[in-house]
């Protein structure tokens, strides 16, 4: 049997803002969205093990740190 995980590396401050963008995302009307149900799993995966993996998210200065990671990840110019 083969292993037909995938794998996908993010920086710290890529997966900062991608766990916010995740929650907001999940608040809002899904049907909106999306039009297919079967992408809320791996949604819903990938939202749940950032969650469990970055100690910012509870940080008491998660909101500038957020911030920080927004501005380091946007293009110059």
């Amino acid at each position: 049997m083969t292993d037909d995980r995938v794998a996908i590396r993010l920086t710290a401050d890529e997966a900062l803002v991608l766990s916010h963008w995740l929650e907001k995302l999940q608040m809002t009307d899904l049907s909106r969205v999306v039009d297919d149900p079967a992408v809320w799993a791996p949604v819903h995966r990938i939202a749940g093990t950032l969650d469990k993996t970055l100690p910012a998210l509870s940080a008491p200065d998660y909101a500038q740190r957020l911030e920080d990671a927004r501005a380091r990840l946007r293009p110059e110019g």
